[in-house]
């Protein structure tokens, strides 16, 4: 009842409540982004949802203008605070995770959940996903998730993977209430913000 229904029914009236904050935060970031290099406010990426269906992601722009994907071995995002591309607003808006408050947009659309496995990139054809990935695909992506709220990025991505599937088997109510309060605290006390990569050899591109 509460997967089916009504998570969809409380993404909503939440999306809607966050909108008017969402355009305040716009109309403060979006010239700082601006102006430190005089590139997109917004960053538009191709993302996998609710049965594998591609959608378009908003973020707030954190990196510079045409930075390189650069990714770890196990293909993850690198994630560092002497990544080099990240601009000086985008290192705050990162530390923050103001820059993902644009998905609130992307819950209105439906393409995503308030709480949900973090969506994934388009860069490997659904025929390959293994059950984890698969099932991960059977749930709305979030703007937090269980790993989000719980780990960030001080576990490995087949961790993060397995442990998404875990949720998307036994979605409820008091546990998405336990992600959201869990991510407060996460984003207040700034934890696991980076991984701790930061030997190139572990890069790739």
């Amino acid at each position: 009842m509460y997967q089916r229904y009504l998570k969809r029914l409380f993404d909503i009236i939440i999306g809607i409540a966050a909108f008017p904050f969402v355009c305040v935060i716009t109309i403060i970031v979006a010239p700082f982004i601006y102006l430190e290099d005089r590139g997109c406010v917004f960053y538009r990426a191709k993302r996998r949802g609710l049965n594998g269906r591609v959608f378009v992601m908003y973020k707030y722009r954190s990196m510079k203008m045409n930075a390189p994907d650069i990714r770890n071995k196990d293909n993850s995002t690198y994630n560092s605070p002497k990544d080099p591309r990240i601009t000086k607003v985008g290192s705050v808006l990162r530390k923050t995770s103001i820059d993902e408050i644009p998905q609130f947009l992307n819950v209105l659309k439906g393409n995503m959940s308030v709480v949900g496995p973090r969506p994934v990139t388009t860069d490997r054809p659904l025929s390959d996903y293994d059950e984890k990935r698969r099932v991960r695909l059977t749930v709305r992506p979030g703007i937090t998730g269980y790993t989000q709220a719980y780990f960030r990025n001080s576990v490995s991505q087949e961790e993060k993977l397995q442990k998404d599937a875990d949720y998307a088997r036994r979605v409820t109510f008091i546990g998405d209430v336990k992600i959201l309060i869990k991510t407060v605290e996460t984003v207040l006390l700034r934890k696991n913000i980076y991984m701790n990569v930061d030997d190139p050899k572990q890069w790739r591109t």
